[in-house]
């Protein structure tokens, strides 16, 4: 395994730093958890139902197309110009969204958002590996998970409350101050040097992964929904994307300066096996995110904050847990134990989500997602830091970015595969309420009892396919192999790789 040169030990200054760094993460991650919540009011506001699979997907999709992208630009042209420009990017289209006055109009303002967090998600990471050491970097997942309450827990009470009192607009405008903020925070404490590589960029490489994500995430969308599973429209698709993936491997073969360099892949097992479960944490997580507040609200009753506050149990977990184990990694080096028991966790917890129906009480709901809490705390950062310290640190924003990709790819996939069925199980079956909301209230009780059926087992089939997909990932678990983290005790060897960014760890006071 490649021994890179690593970033000295982090001091009071880099803390500093990073709470910029993790503020801009924190708009990502409240936007998805605020809109998650606001999505039955933006329904019942826009109409369109039937397209609310598309208002995460065009989010997701652009955030996988662009990820790999700005993680290489800021390889190549210093990461923090880079990350502050991926900021910028998101405030607009959250501005853009907010002022959106249909429901065409928010899928396309949302995929200007995805553009942005492209950025946000796989350069964040990149800059903490630049400015923390992998054995060290498990004391700070307790400002990481500080960020994870503010928007796992924080973003659906703060979307239940805005919803409620100022309209679903705010749960876009809110990130404009956080923006501002995060951009100040970040320009004026976060210290690397301007670095530009002269090399070629990899626009073959870029367009053949945008039409392999696209040709992915369209024929998972309209399978199902729109054409079936074996119509040529959905088969052609398929094979548009295998056949990208082999032209993009033979590209990279071949480029100078790769988008995503095959070495990374290649260099230890370790980071395809986290390539696999982060894709896993993805699907879970976003499926969680739009299907659970739905369930809440609509079977079982709760309001928009009601059910921002019910998503406690599944989000509390995340924060705790990945507490715990970011302080047992730095004590002991050791950490092959947390995605065992997070991919076990996992499956149990969403194989009994998908046993839920209408009689379901809130209390055996808000067990079910403290088990899956326990699973994604154990696996959402720690997979990031053993995938992190399987590479080389010139590799480290493209690795960064490629570990952002596959989440957002599993979520982007999963959220189309996910609305596919559910909206199979609900075709023909939507309250005409003139607002095109989902509330069943005002229907006839023989028909609010089929709706409430078919919802349940829309809801019932998402669950059990993630379960089924977190079952194959455990396989995954069990073959990593622990190796020494990078900063500990042993030293590196002298034939570590020059780092791209020499000063990467300095950071003013």
């Amino acid at each position: 395994m490649p021994a890179p040169g690593l970033p000295p030990p982090a001091g009071r200054s880099v803390r500093w730093a990073l709470l910029g760094v993790m503020l801009a993460m924190l708009l990502s991650m409240l936007d998805n958890m605020v809109v998650g919540t606001a999505m039955p009011t933006i329904v019942g506001d826009l109409g369109g139902l039937e397209h609310i699979s598309w208002v995460v997907t065009a989010y997701t999709l652009t955030t996988a197309v662009s990820t790999p992208v700005w993680g290489k630009f800021g390889d190549l042209y210093g990461r923090k110009n880079v990350y502050l420009l991926s900021v910028v990017v998101f405030v607009a289209g959250s501005a853009l969204s907010g002022a959106a006055q249909s429901m065409v109009q928010l899928i396309a303002f949302r995929a200007v958002q995805g553009l942005g967090a492209g950025g946000i998600g796989g350069l964040a990471f990149a800059l903490i590996g630049s400015l923390v050491p992998p054995r060290e970097r498990g004391r700070y997942q307790g400002m990481t998970a500080s960020v994870m309450a503010a928007g796992t827990i924080g973003g659906p009470l703060v979307g239940g409350f805005i919803t409620g009192h100022a309209g679903w607009r705010w749960a876009f405008y809110i990130n404009l101050p956080l923006g501002v903020i995060a951009l100040v925070w970040c320009w004026f404490l976060l210290r690397l040097p301007a670095t530009r590589v002269k090399a070629r960029v990899d626009w073959t490489g870029i367009s053949l992964m945008t039409a392999v994500i696209c040709a992915l995430v369209l024929a998972t969308t309209w399978a199902g929904s729109t054409y079936p599973w074996t119509s040529w429209q959905v088969l052609a698709l398929f094979a548009a994307a295998l056949a990208g993936v082999a032209a993009f491997v033979a590209v990279e073969r071949r480029a100078a300066e790769p988008l995503l360099p095959l070495r990374i892949f290649t260099g230890h097992r370790n980071f395809p096996l986290m390539s696999v479960l982060i894709l896993v944490s993805g699907v879970a997580l976003f499926g969680c995110a739009l299907y659970l507040p739905l369930f809440q609200q609509t079977v079982q009753g709760a309001s928009a904050s009601g059910s921002g506050l019910l998503l406690l149990p599944l989000m509390a977990p995340v924060v705790v847990i990945s507490q715990i184990g970011g302080r047992v990694m730095s004590a002991t080096g050791r950490y092959k134990v947390f995605p065992v028991i997070g991919t076990a966790c996992l499956t149990v917890g969403l194989f009994l989500l998908s046993t839920m129906d209408a009689s379901t009480s809130r209390t055996a709901t808000g067990c079910y997602m403290a088990l899956v809490g326990v699973g994604m705390g154990c696996l959402m950062q720690m997979v990031t830091t053993i995938a992190q310290n399987s590479v080389e640190m010139r590799d480290l924003g493209a690795a960064s970015a490629a570990m952002t990709l596959f989440r957002t790819i599993g979520g982007s996939v999963g959220v189309a595969v996910f609305g596919s069925l559910f909206n199979q199980a609900l075709h023909g079956r939507v309250p005409a309420d003139g607002a095109g909301g989902a509330s069943p209230a005002g229907l006839p009780q023989p028909a609010r009892d089929a709706y409430l059926h078919s919802f349940v087992t829309g809801t019932h089939q998402i669950f059990l396919l993630g379960a089924v997909v977190s079952a194959v990932s455990l396989a995954a678990a069990l073959l990593v192999k622990e190796v020494p983290l990078r900063g500990g005790p042993q030293p590196a060897p002298a034939t570590a790789a020059p780092e791209t960014e020499p000063d990467a760890g300095k950071v003013s006071p």
